[in-house]
């Protein structure tokens, strides 16, 4: 039986954030493996609206890291063949207190190259945007691709570009490096990272329960191909999202905004919902979503929400055809710290990205991460005559 190879690196989790690691180390020159206890990508990578958010993210470090993954984006997905289907967002107002949102967003760093539109111009650059709409602030900072074939794409990319070496159906049952114990045999690598996602239990479980990771479940809807050369020019969302997203709900005016809402859309806000509208090659249309918290969230759709999200997304956009062709539950951890990392292991780091931001920030997270992981050491550094 012959010696299974020895890798610089192995990552654990096949998900957006696995994959970003397997990319920043493989662009540093390490011999990187993969493994995956599923046999095709299936959590919450997939489950999403490909939406790479860099306006409105939360916090002046996030934003950075989203800033930075929108650029990885941008270099990774023509070679990869991951289509772009969105460069911009449009941040739609139905009143005055959600202008007001987006006028005092505007004026700070996290802004830089927004515009406000007023609603002429909103329509001008949405002719689909509903009558009532009052304004907004137009964003050329998102990507959007389609995240049920991006992550295999990337897969494949990083396999056929970078050697990097995926293995499915192996689920990782213990990391004491350079040894990795699996249900598909031992692997050795010099440098372990553990992107678990929804499963804080199986590896390093006393690490992550000091951090109360939650799961938080959503729901989607896909609907139907709307009608030829109707087309939405970017992504679109709403006053729901305002507070929702924190570099909005930060802003002084958000106050007012939630007080109404809290009056006009309780059962909206009860609900975790908030309508993010983006559009697929096939003219399909991806709406959602909602919000529900537990340790672990239950499987079931209600009816009510989907009608919430159905009725959210018809207040923004005019849409053709709204059937609902398809629907799915995604889940992804939440925690307080939205951005964890820790080293249990002087070779190993536990990375969970605990926000519902691993599209728009794991690359740049990544990037810090392996820099820091596969730096060399002093000692090392100075034999080398640095």
């Amino acid at each position: 039986m012959s010696k299974r190879p020895s890798f610089d690196l192995a990552v654990v989790g096949a998900g957006i954030v696995g994959l970003a690691h397997a990319l920043a180390a493989a662009r540093a020159g390490a011999n990187v493996v993969v493994l995956d206890r599923d046999a095709q990508a299936n959590g919450a990578s997939i489950r999403n609206f490909g939406y790479v958010t860099v306006t409105g993210q939360s916090g002046a470090g996030i934003w950075q890291h989203a800033r930075r993954s929108r650029t990885v984006w941008d270099e990774i997905a023509p070679p990869a063949g991951i289509a772009i289907l969105h460069r911009a967002t449009a941040a739609v107002a139905r009143t005055p207190e959600a202008l007001a949102v987006l006028e005092e967003f505007a004026r700070g760093e996290m802004a830089a190259g927004c515009e406000i539109l007023n609603a002429a111009q909103l329509r001008q650059r949405v002719p689909m945007a509903n009558a009532s709409l009052i304004g907004g602030l137009w964003s050329p900072h998102e990507r959007r691709v389609d995240a049920r074939e991006a992550i295999p794409q990337l897969a494949r990319h990083l396999e056929n570009a970078y050697g990097v070496t995926i293995v499915r159906n192996a689920q990782v049952r213990a990391v004491e490096p350079p040894a990795l114990d699996t249900t598909a045999g031992a692997f050795h690598a010099a440098h372990v990272v553990v992107c678990p996602g929804n499963d804080t239990l199986t590896l390093f479980p006393e690490t992550l329960a000091a951090h109360r990771i939650r799961n938080c479940k959503l729901q989607m809807l896909r609907l139907a191909p709307q009608p030829a050369g109707w087309r939405l020019p970017c992504a679109i969302m709403g006053d729901l999202s305002l507070v929702r997203y924190g570099g909005f709900a930060s802003c002084a005016a958000a106050s007012a905004l939630r007080d109404r809402l809290e009056r006009e859309a309780a059962d909206r806000l009860a609900a975790g919902v908030h309508l993010l509208l983006v559009q697929n090659a096939d003219g399909s249309l991806v709406a959602g979503d909602s919000h529900d918290y537990a340790a672990t969230p239950d499987p079931f759709a209600p009816a009510a929400v989907e009608r919430m999200i159905v009725e959210e997304a018809l207040r923004l956009v005019d849409v053709p055809d709204t059937r609902v062709i398809e629907r799915w539950n995604g889940v992804y951890p939440s925690a307080q710290m939205p951005v964890i990392i820790e080293s249990p292991l002087p070779q190993v780091r536990v990375v969970v990205i605990a926000s519902g931001t691993g599209m728009s920030t794991a690359f740049s997270v990544a990037e810090d991460v392996i820099g820091d992981l596969l730096a060399p050491a002093e000692g090392d550094r100075c034999r080398d005559g640095a």
